[in-house]
């Protein structure tokens, strides 16, 4: 997606450096990416196959009860449940992760450079919830006033993979923050607003289980099991609380241990020893097969605790997240019915479908764009070096694709079937012109690529 262009009279020992630097960060921009295109299918494939023959298979497979069973309790839901509530929990584990590592070590680290992602992010939420309450105002779906909230990052990145090498990093690096803080946003708008009623037996069992991954953090306890079984416990006590049980996914991803085991010099002397095993003295070599292989145990030992728990979290989740736990979210919710009262016609000029619509269209670029544009000029933040203020307008265009949170919302907003296709396909038609929008914006905005520039860090 993105090259290091390299000129008659850069130092390659340098370029191989910065190559060295921005590949890890390339990697993930690249699975999302490709995760945005997987997501597209599943997507296409659930609203074929709601409109198909097989339609009532499909909406009867989403209401297949299926059952977990301790002992004497079982706890009993439909399959759709499970995707929205259980495997998405996984979804948040991972946006929790990230939002930790943006914070301690990321874009969000540096006050001066989370500025613009952080304003951008704000803007994008409040300016397309305005949007959509004006026109649902007096109306029974007003309640939906927080589906045009979010990006969605996987979308956004593979829209700018079809640019290929015009894109610059300082622009996936813009949308992946923005991104993340207006995940976190929408975290605490689903806890804070989509909660009905609150059970405090289950919050208090939910609350203890957090209590007790606290403590191990604080202990530099790191065992994977403890973790796991407070993480379900907590999960099973949110669920019955009343409170969405995703957000026992964030509250775990913000809790791993995000310090190593050891630190860089200790990493250096631990392999440096072990490498002595393989030098040679006067011509003979010191190690044995045996020696040899405690020398590369020993190296291995040093390299994972010089890594800190929630970053190799993170990036064994990049590719299930992206590759299948999202794209098996849309297949259970984008299959919409397309006729009669939720024809897309009916659906978009409905109080929901164009609310969404026009808060994903309009509010949201506006929103990012402007609240972006006011911070620069009040000398709170600054332009990223090289970017102009047109291509920042398409990017923010592309934060107008609202896909996976904004699904997730719509099934926590209403209760009918009717507002629930209405939104959908809102969400759905929204996100799709923006995208087109947004790569046509860019096309015009970014520069050419550079013919002679380097293949992409890590790329094909």
């Amino acid at each position: 997606m993105a090259r290091i262009s390299r000129g008659h009279h850069d130092d390659p020992a340098a370029a191989r450096v910065v190559r060295g630097l921005v590949s890890p960060i390339l990697g993930v921009f690249r699975t999302q990416a490709q995760g945005g295109a997987i997501l597209v299918l599943s997507a296409l494939a659930a609203l074929f196959w709601a409109n198909s023959e097989g339609a009532d298979f499909y909406h009867h497979l989403l209401e297949l009860p299926l059952a977990v069973v301790v002992g004497e309790h079982a706890l009993r839901l439909p399959l759709e449940h499970w995707v929205n509530d259980g495997l998405m929990a996984i979804f948040f584990f991972a946006v929790g992760l990230e939002i930790k590592r943006e914070v301690l070590s990321g874009e969000l680290s540096d006050p001066r450079a989370a500025v613009l992602p952080i304003a951008g992010a704000v803007g994008g939420v409040v300016v397309p919830a305005l949007v959509f309450s004006l026109i649902n105002i007096g109306q029974p779906t007003a309640a939906g006033w927080g589906i045009p909230m979010a990006t969605d990052i996987a979308f956004a990145l593979g829209v700018l993979a079809l640019l290929g090498a015009r894109v610059p990093l300082w622009m996936m690096v813009f949308l992946t923050a923005l991104a993340i803080v207006d995940d976190l946003l929408a975290v605490v708008v689903i806890a804070a607003f989509y909660t009905a009623e609150i059970h405090l037996t289950g919050l208090w069992l939910a609350l203890g289980a957090w209590a007790f991954v606290l403590l191990m953090n604080a202990r530099d306890v790191r065992a994977p099991a403890l973790y796991l079984a407070a993480g379900a416990t907590m999960w099973f006590g949110l669920h019955e609380s009343g409170i969405h049980a995703t957000i026992a996914g964030v509250l775990m991803g913000l809790s791993v241990p995000a310090s190593p085991r050891i630190d860089r010099r200790h990493l250096v002397d631990e392999v440096e020893a072990s490498l002595d095993a393989f030098r040679k003295r006067e011509g003979k070599p010191l190690a044995s097969p045996k020696q040899a292989a405690a020398a590369l145990t020993a190296m291995a030992h040093a390299t994972s605790a010089a890594e800190p728990p929630s970053h190799r979290i993170e990036h064994a989740l990049h590719r299930p997240v992206a590759w299948l736990i999202l794209p098996i979210f849309a297949l259970a919710n984008a299959g919409v019915a397309v006729g009669g009262e939720t024809s897309v016609g009916a659906a978009l000029t409905s109080p929901a479908g164009l609310g969404v619509l026009l808060g994903l269209l309009l509010g949201k670029p506006l929103g990012i764009f402007g609240a972006s544009w006011l911070a620069v000029r009040l000398g709170l933040g600054q332009l990223p070096p090289g970017a102009k203020w047109s291509q920042l307008l398409g990017a923010a265009q592309l934060g107008g694709i609202g896909f996976t949170m904004s699904l997730f919302v719509t099934g926590l907003a209403f209760g009918e079937p009717g507002p629930v296709a209405q939104a959908k396909l809102g969400i759905l038609v929204g996100s799709a012109i923006a995208a087109v929008i947004g790569l046509f914006l860019l096309g015009r905005s970014l520069p050419a690529a550079d013919s002679d520039a380097a293949p992409p860090a890590g790329g094909h």
